[in-house]
Order: structure tokens, then sequence, then C-alpha cells
């Protein structure tokens, strides 16, 4: 599961097997349509889990959160911002906005 910040500061979670061919793929424009006008695309935040449905589960669960709380789940230990943004090591060992 991950989260991408687009180029005009917008949130994008998604879920994929392989995260750095997923931002490869978005950053050549044939990646999702939400994406497509917002190229840039960064990857910002990505947890990982053992199978697809609990991937899916997350992905399901951050789609519902405020841009708030997504930009607390980017950055902890930062106020929430445009600017905030890593790809924190997720050890949960747990992979449109």
């Amino acid at each position: 599961m991950y989260l991408l910040r687009c180029a005009d500061g917008s949130l994008y979670c998604g879920w994929t097997t392989d995260p750095e061919a997923r931002l490869k793929t978005h950053n050549r424009g044939r990646g999702a349509k939400y994406t497509r006008p917002r190229l840039p695309v960064e990857m910002v935040y990505q947890e990982f889990f053992e199978d697809r449905h609990d991937a899916l589960s997350r992905e399901w669960h951050i789609k519902r959160m405020s841009r708030a709380e997504k930009e607390k789940l980017i950055r902890p230990d930062a106020e929430a911002g445009p600017d905030s943004g890593s790809v924190p090591d997720s050890g949960s060992g747990v992979d449109s906005v």
C-alpha cells in the first residue's frame, strides 16, 4: 500500500506488489487516471503486507482518512503541511485520496 504526493500537492493512495515499478508507471503517465494530469508524483509513504487482502483493507481505511490524518501518517513527528513527505520505514510488517 502506498501514498503518492502529486505535483498539485494532492495525495493518491493505491496498492501494488512492486512499489518502485508502480511509481515509474505513474510518472510515465500510464498509472491511475487521477495521477495522469498531476505529474510528476513522488512516493511519500509505504506499508508492506503479507497478502493482497490486508493491503486492500488498509488502502480502503486510508482512503477514508482526512487529509490531516494522512499527513500525520506520512510525517508523524511534524505538523501536517504540503511540504511534508518522506518514505518512512514502516516496521509494521504490514504494503484516490
